[in-house]
């Protein structure tokens, strides 16, 4: 797909190359590769409290310094290694978000040895499909929905840090669980 500046997108885009790219290319698109949703699982929760476009900003540099959200890696990290991140200007240097990131990677092992993936996990909270929306406006879109309350509970219950009901229901826009774009951007139809 080629991003076009001139299309009609969702209202949350900037325009800013990196926001556009994200929207046109990611944003709403079904995700089934296990890397990739650990890896918005840790970026969902590292965005709390700051813009996406801050998370998107340092993307390239959260792969890099978490080896390529490889969840085993990530699920040994030690108290030496999560002081180095700290260090690290690339990241966003929140103690507790860096320690929940390897919170979550064991907790996602445990996941995968029970569910097989975590691809398989996430997705049974939609029933194995994309839920589709059909939102007007920005202002139409829930903050979370009943099955981002029951991701999060679940994922708490498991002892994932910085998972609560709005960073799940951003995951879920995030990796296509639903597909929150408004009805007049061009997203949307190609994906429903």
């Amino acid at each position: 797909m080629v991003v076009e500046p001139e299309l009609c997108r969702c209202a949350w885009v900037k325009p800013e190359p990196l926001e556009i790219a994200y929207h046109d290319l990611e944003w709403g698109v079904p995700q089934h590769d296990d890397t990739r949703l650990f890896e918005f699982l840790i970026l969902e929760g590292a965005q709390a409290g700051l813009s996406w476009s801050t998370i998107l900003k340092k993307r390239e540099h959260y792969r890099e310094a978490f080896d390529g959200f490889d969840v085993e890696r990530v699920a040994q990290y030690d108290d030496d290694k999560v002081a180095m991140l700290l260090t690290n200007p690339g990241i966003v240097r929140n103690r507790l978000k860096v320690q929940s990131a390897v919170k979550n990677a064991r907790s996602v092992l445990e996941i995968r040895a029970e569910f097989g993936t975590l691809d398989a996990y996430v997705w049974q909270f939609v029933e194995g499909a994309p839920i589709v929306n059909g939102w007007r406006s920005l202002s139409d879109i829930p903050a979370e929905t009943p099955e981002s309350r029951a991701m999060s509970k679940d994922l708490l219950k498991r002892g994932c840090k910085f998972v609560g009901p709005t960073i799940c229901y951003a995951f879920m826009q995030a990796c296509g669980l639903v597909n929150d774009h408004t009805t007049d951007c061009f997203r949307y139809t190609d994906l429903t």
